[in-house]
C-alpha cells in the first residue's frame, strides 16, 4: 500500500470518528428538551394536586356548620317594684309603704324590689312583716348551653341556698304546682333576739327566667307569732303572679304561669339541707324599717 493510499485511509477514519461525535451530541441536545418538557409536566401536575387539595378543604371547611344555640324564649323582666298588685301588697304587707328597687346594671338581666311593714299595736306588740321578690333573666351561650338550662341550673341552686341558711329551724321543702315550669317552696323558722321570723322563700323557673320571692313574718314586742300555713300560702300567691308578670312582659300573656311543666324539669329538691349555708341576703328576715 502506497504512502499515498495510507493517508487517505487516514483522514477518512479521522472524518468518520468526528461524524460520530457530532451525531451523539445532537442526541444528547435533542434529548434535553425532551426530558426538561416531562420535568415540566410533572412539577406543574404535583402543583395542581396541591392546589386541588387545598381548595377542597377550603370549601369543607366552610361547609361545616358552626355551633349553634337555642335562642333563649324570654328577652326581658317585667319592672321588679310592679310585678305584684296593690291588693297582694295589701295583703302581704298591709303598712308597706313603696317598694325599695334594687341596683343593677342590666334591668332586663336582673332586677329585685323589696317591701317591708311593721304594725304597731302599742303595748300588745306589733307584726313585722318583709318581702322581696327577685328576677335573674338567663342568655343561650354556645359555650355554656341553652338559656333554660342555664335557668334550671340556677334554680336549683337557689332551692338548696335557701334549704341551707344557717340557725334555720324545722326546714321543710316541697312542689308548687301551677307556677312557672317548676316551683318549690321551702319554710324554716329563724330565732333572733326580737322574735323569732318565720321565713317562707318560693323558688319559680318560667322559661329562661328564675324567680325568687321571699316573705317572713314575726311578732315582736311580746305579740303572737303569725301562722307558718298563712305566710306560705301568701307567698305562693305572691309567687304565682310574679311568675305570670315575667310572662306578660314578654307579650306571651301568662305563658307557663298557667302551670304546664316543662318537658325535662329538674328533679324534686332534696329537704336534706346542703352544707353550705346561703350568702343571698333575700333569704335572711329584713331588720326594722
Amino acid at each position: 500500500m502506497s504512502e499515498g493510499t495510507m493517508q487517505r485511509r487516514a483522514q477518512r477514519d479521522q472524518r468518520d470518528q468526528r461524524a460520530k461525535r457530532v451525531n451523539r451530541v445532537l442526541v444528547c441536545a435533542a434529548a434535553v428538551p425532551v426530558m426538561l418538557v416531562a420535568a415540566g409536566c410533572s412539577s406543574d401536575s404535583g402543583s395542581g394536586d396541591s392546589t386541588d387539595k387545598a381548595a377542597k378543604a377550603a370549601a369543607s371547611a366552610s361547609a361545616s356548620p358552626s355551633p349553634t344555640v337555642e335562642a333563649a324564649a324570654y328577652g326581658k323582666l317585667p319592672e321588679p317594684c310592679k310585678t305584684l298588685s296593690k291588693k297582694t301588697l295589701k295583703d302581704l304587707v298591709p303598712k308597706g309603704k313603696s317598694g325599695k328597687e334594687g341596683k343593677s346594671d342590666d334591668i332586663s338581666t336582673r332586677g329585685n324590689c323589696s317591701w317591708n311593714s311593721l304594725d304597731n299595736n302599742g303595748v300588745k306588740g306589733s307584726q313585722f312583716r318583709w318581702l322581696n321578690v327577685s328576677m335573674l333573666r338567663f342568655e343561650s351561650d354556645v359555650t355554656r348551653g341553652p338559656a333554660d338550662k342555664l335557668a334550671r341550673e340556677y334554680f336549683e341552686k337557689q332551692v338548696q341556698d335557701a334549704q341551707a341558711v344557717a340557725g334555720a329551724k324545722s326546714t321543710k321543702s316541697e312542689p308548687v304546682p301551677g307556677t312557672g315550669d317548676e316551683a318549690t317552696a321551702v319554710r324554716y323558722e329563724l330565732k333572733k333576739k326580737e322574735g323569732t321570723f318565720k321565713q317562707q322563700t318560693v323558688v319559680a323557673r318560667v322559661e329562661n327566667v328564675v324567680v325568687t320571692l321571699d316573705y317572713n313574718g314575726a311578732g315582736l314586742a311580746g305579740d303572737k307569732s303569725p301562722s307558718a300555713g298563712d305566710l306560705m300560702k301568701d307567698a305562693k300567691k305572691a309567687a304565682k303572679e310574679a311568675v305570670a308578670a315575667v310572662s306578660d312582659a314578654n307579650g306571651a300573656g301568662g305563658g307557663k304561669a298557667s302551670g304546664a311543666p316543662s318537658k325535662a324539669p329538674s328533679k324534686t329538691p332534696s329537704k336534706a339541707p346542703s352544707k353550705s349555708a346561703s350568702k343571698s341576703p333575700s333569704k335572711k328576715p329584713a331588720s326594722k324599717s
